[in-house]
């Protein structure tokens, strides 16, 4: 697939550039989309939540009253969960969230992300750019040239760019980040993905080629 480079003011460029169509056109699974996007969300899960059962609550384990003949509950001691302050019944414990994936459903999952966005035309390469110094008014120029300001914006860059970075942080919805780090639900989060020319490279690398016969959804 053959897409034509922008200059930074929205114009196109004489220049384009090659795409994989085995990561850019591929048919998208949704499923396996769904799936990585689970994945990362339930990743970003403490898990922390804690609470306290009957045999952690502190107190007396002497029952307060006889079983029958009071007209009241038929229960044991202060640390019943039938009490204030008692312990809580079947409460959230300490866990992990994670969910695994295979590697190759995972690539999918981003190949088919990125097709999917592809197909939408909300995928623009961009000759590469740096600043000298942080400008955030440049990166802000750039966004209406191209039509897109306060949209969410993913910039793509081949390696860590400081000054790049720095520019875009303060505005809202656009973040900037290396290639190779791009994961599905980035992906779909945003609406707009410009893509540097030089990170075209490192992305393709990050998503190994796969046929999809040989991918167990």
């Amino acid at each position: 697939m053959k897409v034509s480079i922008y200059n930074t003011d929205g114009t196109k460029s004489k220049n384009s550039v090659e795409l994989n169509d085995e990561i850019f056109a591929i048919e998208p699974n949704e499923v396996v989309v769904y799936e990585d996007v689970r994945r990362i969300m339930a990743g970003k899960r403490q898990g922390t939540a804690s609470t306290k059962g009957r045999s952690e609550v502190t107190g007396s384990t002497k029952k307060l009253y006889r079983q029958k003949g009071t007209g009241n509950a038929r229960r044991g001691n202060i640390k019943s969960p039938l009490l204030r302050k008692g312990g809580t019944v079947f409460g959230p414990k300490p866990r992990k969230y994670t969910i695994k994936l295979n590697k190759k459903v995972v690539q999918l999952a981003r190949k088919s992300a990125l097709s999917m966005k592809m197909a939408n035309e909300s995928v623009f390469v961009t000759t590469d750019f740096t600043y000298e110094t942080p400008s955030t008014k440049a990166v802000s120029a750039m966004l209406s040239a191209f039509e897109i300001s306060g949209k969410k914006v993913t910039i793509l860059v081949s390696k860590d760019d400081v000054n790049v970075f720095k520019s875009a942080r303060n505005i809202s919805r656009v973040q900037v980040m290396v290639a190779s780090s791009l994961n599905t639900y980035e992906i779909l989060n945003s609406d707009v993905i410009l893509i540097q020319e030089s990170a075209i490279s490192t992305l393709e690398n990050s998503v190994h080629t796969q046929n999809n016969e040989e991918v167990a959804a």
